[in-house]
């Protein structure tokens, strides 16, 4: 009875914490639009306020990527960040048109493209290293709430679930072929949406999937813990 009642509370834990994870889904979707409000409304120019206004997210990414390694080209951003090569070069072409970045080829290599911020891209990538720094602020702000175990309970959580495979739930990242990973790499990162969710169906599969090696003890924890950082705060 008691093993019963055992595995009807920890399911009951396991579909709160799914109903937490489709709020989350719906926050990051608005943060989007809230952090690219923050950096509209702060701009220093209305010049630099009207590109923004026409970036993607992941047009800002490659930007920051460019911003701290100049002169960098494709290929370097590509295994640092983890971009296909096609990702890169379509967005560094929107860039360039819109004169944030530039393009430089080497002297002795005229196949090697170097990309460099223009004095408008380098106004854009501090803007936008501002906001960073202000959600770090935040952050850690919300953080110093909790103490040592539960910070712990949540950096190991964390941690797993970034080297465990979604595809195969049982296995761990690093047990899959480098070729397939970088197969799934390179079809996620040619589409802007596929690199910030995966379909509903799949993401309740892997997130159930995660949520099962848990005990009852550590799921209530991982529910608080969620539902603090992630549900939108009531007007």
């Amino acid at each position: 009875m008691t093993n019963h009642s055992g595995v009807k509370n920890k399911d009951r834990l396991i579909k709160g914490l799914l109903e937490v994870v489709k709020d989350i889904q719906l926050r990051y979707q608005a943060e989007d639009d809230e952090e690219k409000q923050w950096l509209i409304q702060n701009s220093p120019n209305p010049a630099v306020a009207e590109l923004v206004k026409e970036m993607t997210v992941m047009m800002l990414h490659v930007l920051d990527a460019i911003g701290q390694l100049e002169p960098v080209n494709g290929i370097t951003i590509s295994k640092k960040f983890g971009y296909s090569k096609g990702s890169i070069s379509k967005i560094t072409r929107k860039l360039a048109d819109k004169q944030i970045i530039l393009f430089e080829y080497l002297p002795d290599n005229k196949k090697e493209i170097l990309f460099r911020t223009t004095s408008l891209g380098k106004e854009i990538y501090r803007l936008h290293e501002a906001l960073h720094h202000q959600i770090d602020i935040g952050v850690n702000r919300f953080l110093q709430q909790y103490n040592e175990d539960e910070l712990s309970f949540l950096v190991n959580a964390l941690s797993e679930t970034l080297h465990t495979s979604w595809v195969y739930p049982e296995t761990k990242e690093e047990s899959i072929a480098p070729s397939q990973r970088a197969a799934r790499t390179n079809e996620e990162t040619d589409n802007d949406k596929s690199l910030r969710t995966l379909s509903d169906t799949e993401e309740m599969n892997e997130i159930m999937a995660m949520l099962k090696k848990l005990d009852s003890h550590n799921l209530k924890k991982a529910k608080v813990i969620l539902n603090d950082t992630f549900s939108t705060p009531s007007k």
